[in-house]
């Protein structure tokens, strides 16, 4: 398997991705399948994109969306069983995948037994009645978490995605990842952190990495607004973030707005191109390799958009998409070849409104990336005088 933090990995929400039914369950189980297996024909599809690992959204027992979880040690009946989940492992081992999994330590349903037994409060937990807080100072959260990772880890996954990491106290993390990583050294942990200083949370909380939600609000604002400074004065504080670690970047995961209808897929292509040439450690949210268009709604169905079912196999896919998908698989490749822009360093050499030039190294190795906006979006990435990424014409 390759390292963790070498990987990039291929974000899929699961519930969403499979069909499955989110809320106005019935509770008779006519909402029970295997849906994990759906994913078979989709793991090929990842390699072929270029991908060697698969990040998955919640998959624990839970009442709706996954993120109010009723039982970590369960795999949501609505996707499966707990066997189901070995099997896609072994299918993903088979392949050389990594898998990164999901995990809500922050709260739970409100519904989940630890509230009965004190270990989560009843208060609800930024706004929403239906989720309660974790005491995490309590020891006992402290085993069961930790517990919880080795359970998962023991079946051989590479690591954990640690949802809303921001609200967990740092002190929490350093001690339970102390105790996970004495029998798992090599499990990657990875913080979502949408503000404040990543370097400093990573290091207080001894996160491997965190989401670097600053180089996303850069790349697709600057490209909306047609204002490359923003993406500039970004990656000054993006160059300072890699020297503590390797940050997760990305332009697109089921928080967020489509890149593709944020920006246009024009633009959506120089994105992926930043994504590919920029140190860290890239992930490509399901659908976006296609072009996949969809704003975030309002209310409870708000993310239902960015979060939608796929076809039962890849050739079932829109030829639309088909364009796309062979500029990721250029860039993504264009990655795959240059294993050391995950720890590069970047310096911006000139930018005005419309275009950025910047250089990443690593000492050794070199990319100039050239971008523009007019008369149509444009890259270019070259290495000394050879030219090896050009989209789709220069100016």
């Amino acid at each position: 398997m390759t390292n963790a933090l070498d990987t990039i990995w291929w974000h899929v929400y699961p519930l969403g991705a499979t069909g499955a039914p989110i809320r106005d369950r019935t509770g008779d189980g006519s909402d029970v399948a295997p849906r994990l297996r759906q994913l078979e024909p989709w793991l090929d599809y990842l390699i072929e994109l270029g991908c060697n690992g698969l990040l998955l959204g919640p998959i624990f027992d839970s009442v709706s969306h996954g993120y109010d979880t009723l039982d970590h040690y369960r795999i949501d009946p609505r996707l499966g069983t707990n066997e189901d989940f070995d099997w896609l492992m072994s299918e993903c081992q088979r392949r050389g995948i990594n898998v990164m999994l999901d995990g809500v330590f922050n709260h739970v349903a409100a519904t989940h037994p630890l509230v009965a037994d004190g270990l989560a409060g009843s208060t609800n937990w930024e706004g929403h009645e239906d989720l309660a807080t974790l005491h995490h100072d309590d020891e006992r959260v402290k085993e069961l978490v930790t517990d919880i990772m080795k359970f998962w880890l023991a079946r051989g996954i590479a690591g954990w995605r640690l949802d809303v990491a921001y609200s967990v106290p740092p002190a929490f993390w350093a001690d339970v990842l102390a105790r996970v990583r004495a029998d798992y050294p090599d499990a990657l942990f990875l913080g979502e952190v949408i503000h404040g200083d990543y370097a400093q949370i990573a290091t207080d909380g001894t996160l491997d990495s965190v989401t670097q939600y600053e180089l996303w609000k850069a790349i697709w604002s600057s490209l909306f607004d047609e204002n490359f400074w923003e993406l500039d004065h970004s990656l000054t504080r993006h160059a300072a973030v890699c020297e503590a670690m390797v940050p997760n970047t990305f332009v697109g995961n089921h928080d967020v707005d489509r890149i593709a209808a944020k920006v246009g897929p024009e633009k959506a292509i120089l994105a992926l191109a930043f994504l590919m040439t920029l140190p860290g450690m890239p992930s490509i949210y399901y659908g976006d390799e296609q072009g996949f268009q969809a704003m975030r709604g309002e209310g409870f169905s708000a993310d239902d958009p960015v979060r939608p079912p796929l076809p039962a196999t890849p050739e079932e896919l829109s030829d639309l998409g088909a364009w796309i998908f062979r500029e990721h698989q250029a860039l993504i490749g264009l990655r795959r070849r240059h294993p050391w822009l995950t720890r590069a360093k970047v310096e911006v050499l000139d930018k005005t409104n419309e275009t950025i030039s910047y250089e990443v190294t690593d000492g050794a190795d070199k990319l100039l990336i050239e971008a523009w906006l007019q008369p149509t979006p444009g890259v270019r990435v070259s290495s000394g005088d050879e030219t090896i990424y050009a989209m789709p014409a220069e100016p």
